[in-house]
């Protein structure tokens, strides 16, 4: 296990912890690792390589420690991102020193070290570098090329294409327009927004969507740069029109759950493989 001393191990905690306090959506655990020698001075020690894992020992002594903060509800881990929870918030409020912090997260992290199983940092950072390869696969790909990715998915779900926007239409908020049957007589008609960029959509993006949507019609907005919290809300309000919204991670998921019905092309467009890891016990 790591030699890092538990207070210190505290500081790194309490530096995430007020990292991520007003980031709703999480961080890139990348992201949030490489803030640390950015926030505080590492010794040699901290920022030398760990044999066991090959990273740097600071980040494999956070990757250990936040674990119980996972499993008591303070932190989500998600496809490669880590967010604070509203009850890991007000957790933190119970510690509003930093002295207090640094042993609670000493008592906790030592209560859970000596049952902590190698196997399960490993697989966790199997699991996160997997996804950010996947990740900046979808990303890197041309605007284009993913409404392609789109269409595969939407036919493998059962889905039948009125109508999809030729490869030079590049401005318009409709990239199709599906039904549920094969003759297009079924309600409602869904209209389908692939947006393809790095950014999180804003409210007024889903409004200039809805503002296409008719009676009788359904909207789906596929956004590889996610949605603010805002505009999640807000499309779970409306009451006018159905809309669902589906980020990078839906997708993602999607495609893996409908991979078997995917045309031979739409595979090799994206391909996945998977691969098993010995699994640390539940």
């Amino acid at each position: 296990m790591s030699e890092i001393a538990p207070k210190r191990i505290g500081e790194f905690l309490r530096i995430i912890f007020v990292r991520l306090w007003q980031e709703s959506a999480g961080l890139p655990v990348g992201e949030i690792l490489a803030y640390i020698p950015k926030a505080t001075l590492l010794s040699d020690y901290e920022s030398g390589v760990s044999p066991s894992t090959h990273t740097p020992r600071y980040e494999k002594a956070i990757r250990m420690a936040t674990a119980p903060y996972v499993n008591a509800g303070w932190m989500v881990k998600s496809r490669g991102r880590w967010l604070l929870t509203e009850e890991g918030k007000r957790a933190c409020k119970s510690f509003p020193t930093a002295d207090a912090f640094y042993s609670e997260a000493a008592r906790i992290y030592e209560e859970w070290q000596e049952c902590r199983s190698i196997l399960a940092l490993i697989t966790e950072e199997a699991e996160e570098k997997a996804w950010e390869q996947i990740r900046s696969y979808l990303q890197e790909m041309r605007p284009y090329e993913f409404q392609l990715l789109v269409g595969d998915l939407l036919t493998a779900m059962g889905y039948h294409t009125a109508w999809s926007a030729p490869p030079h239409k590049e401005r318009g908020f409709i990239n199709f327009v599906v039904y549920a049957d094969s003759l297009g007589l079924s309600l409602p008609r869904i209209k389908v927004h692939v947006l393809h960029s790095g950014q999180a959509v804003l409210f007024e993006g889903l409004k200039a969507f809805i503002s296409v949507l008719g009676d009788g019609e359904a909207g789906i907005f596929i956004s590889s740069g996610g949605f603010t919290a805002n505009v999640m809300e807000q499309a779970q309000s409306q009451k006018n029109f159905q809309v669902t919204l589906v980020d990078l991670e839906n997708f993602f998921d999607m495609w893996v759950e409908y991979y078997e019905k995917l045309s031979h092309a739409a595979r090799q467009r994206f391909p996945l493989k998977p691969i098993y890891f010995l699994a640390p016990p539940e």
